[in-house]
């Protein structure tokens, strides 16, 4: 039935359409840091990203979970992360536009890094949603709605919470509140938003299914027409969906958990994560609507010694350290038992990661 669906929405051509890319979390652990560091003193992240650059700068619009604040030095990782701001420049440079910042980590050094994070970030002209200096602050920005290849598409960033550490100044963080929520989504509306994206940070940790929740919160999101529901937080894949809504009569397309983006945990199923890619287009009438999405499996490969640092590549490189065999290995096997059984509509990404495969108008499903 969605595959009809999306046939007769693709009757009338030319038509034009847009593609997003979206990114799990970006941990910054003390292992990472300890091996960004140079002789100078400085700290390098340029060979992060460089091997799946051509795949997030080939997208229209990219966007990741920054899991840290950037607090300024002294630098540390779990259980209080602070990032140097050079790992901002890092996930720019591979292409990302806009940086999501409300998660469990951003009060780690408290209303001061929050607000040292948002001046980072206007500094560096790198757009950003999820906390504000104060409610006039966050009435001015949202809501964020961008023009991406003639879309206007409308961005959103909610968290469970910050690990129990309460601001103490009028910085605002936007919590997952339903009311919030609604009010947020009517605003994008009244704006002229066609395509709304809200980035739920969520779940259980370490958890490869989705709780009751998540599921619960990510109905009462398609029921008030949020077209794109992009979730983070368990540190491993979740599963992906994309299905007509019922209540809107609308495809809405729902990723429970991206996993990680880059970090230095080690089990199997955090030493990797997945990106996902969506094509927007219009119908007959004109109409924006999502037409299809695929996902691709990444994986990190930390510091093998001898001033190496953490990179991140396509699952199915043949570039990583022979240590690492196993645990790629064990990763895919899982992550894709997981999307195999669980995701609908959703295919993996397989083609070269230099020339991504253009979705489809019609998803292939």
């Amino acid at each position: 039935m969605f595959a009809v669906f999306l046939s007769l929405l693709s009757l009338l051509i030319p038509q034009d359409s847009a593609e997003i890319v979206f990114a799990g979390d970006a941990m910054q652990h003390q292992r990472q840091i300890d091996a960004a560091k140079r002789p100078d003193g400085s700290l390098d992240y340029s060979p992060y990203f460089t091997s799946l650059a051509p795949y997030i700068s080939s997208a229209d619009f990219a966007v990741v979970n920054l899991e840290t604040p950037l607090g300024g030095a002294p630098y540390s990782g779990y259980p209080i992360f602070c990032a140097h701001d050079n790992y901002v420049d890092a996930l720019t440079e591979s292409g990302f536009d806009l940086i999501l910042t409300a998660n469990n980590h951003i009060l780690d050094r408290r209303d001061k890094g929050v607000r040292r994070t948002i001046a980072t970030l206007e500094q560096k002209k790198v757009p950003y949603i999820g906390v504000y200096r104060n409610k006039a602050h966050r009435d001015s920005i949202l809501p964020m709605i961008h023009d991406i290849n003639g879309f206007k598409v409308a961005f959103l960033n909610y968290t469970y919470g910050t690990n129990g550490i309460t601001k103490k100044t009028d910085i605002e963080i936007d919590y997952i509140d339903k009311t919030r929520i609604a009010s947020d989504i009517r605003n994008a509306r009244a704006n002229g938003a066609e395509i709304i994206a809200a980035c739920m940070h969520w779940g259980d940790e370490y958890k490869l299914l989705p709780n009751a929740s998540q599921k619960s919160l990510a109905k009462f999101l398609a029921d008030s027409g949020v077209e794109l529901i992009i979730g983070g937080h368990p540190h491993v894949i979740q599963p992906m969906e994309l299905k007509i809504n019922e209540s809107t009569g609308r495809p809405c397309f729902t990723v429970y958990s991206l996993g990680n983006f880059i970090s230095a945990m080690r089990t199997t199923d955090t030493r990797g994560g997945a990106m996902t890619r969506v094509k927007l287009a219009r119908d007959i009438f004109g109409k924006a609507y999502v037409a299809d999405a695929s996902y691709r499996l990444v994986f990190t490969e930390p510091s093998t010694g001898q001033g190496s640092n953490f990179r991140l590549l396509p699952a199915e490189s043949k570039e990583l350290h022979p240590s690492l065999e196993l645990y790629r290995k064990g990763f895919i096997r899982n992550a894709t038992d997981i999307f195999n059984r669980h995701n609908v509509n959703v295919p993996r990404d397989t083609s070269s990661i230099l020339r991504p495969t253009p979705l489809p108008i019609l998803g292939g499903m």
